[in-house]
């Protein structure tokens, strides 16, 4: 049998956003304005047969910003025993009905979706928030539907800080 294989580079910009609000604060925030994913909804709407507009209306209602939380990962807990103080969490954030409009046109997407978001404290304790700019991330597919989906998961992530109380519009690159 033999195997084949691609290889594709591609530059990926990362954003690191020093949001100026303290690390359990800014936590608490995400956690508010994206929800965790409710799952066994979706899972019984697939289950009895439902509609995709069933699984639009759900989600809708489970994500008020357009994104949701599908995990976390507790970062602090696991390099603490090294002697870390450095306060981390890492998140997934998405939402699958949104992913699902790049599917259509590459299963590739999944690769990227849902994002994979850190917030870490600075050394004054405030959370910073970095991740891959979706944008930079999903136009590597090369495809127009598939890249202006992930500008519109640029704008998303925005709104998001935004809902937050993170000031956007000040942030600059440092």
């Amino acid at each position: 049998m033999s195997v084949r294989m691609t290889k594709t580079e591609h530059v990926a910009t990362r954003l690191d956003i020093a949001t100026g609000v303290p690390f359990d604060a800014f936590c608490t925030a995400l956690d508010a304005a994206a929800p965790k994913f409710r799952q066994a909804v979706i899972e019984d709407i697939v289950n009895r047969g439902g509609s995709w507009d069933e699984v639009l209306a759900a989600v809708a209602e489970n994500a008020p910003h357009g994104l949701m939380v599908f995990a976390s990962i507790d970062g602090t807990a696991l390099m603490r025993a090294a002697g870390h103080q450095t306060r981390a969490i890492e998140y997934l954030i998405g939402n699958h009905t949104i992913a699902e409009r790049m599917f259509r046109h590459n299963p590739l997407a999944l690769l990227y979706a849902p994002l994979r978001m850190l917030v870490h404290s600075d050394d004054g304790g405030n959370a910073v928030l970095s991740l891959d700019q979706p944008s930079t991330l999903f136009g590597s597919l090369g495809h127009p539907a598939i890249s202006a989906v992930g500008r519109e998961l640029d704008d998303k992530v925005r709104h998001l800080l935004t809902v937050m109380g993170v000031d956007v519009r000040s942030m600059t690159a440092g």
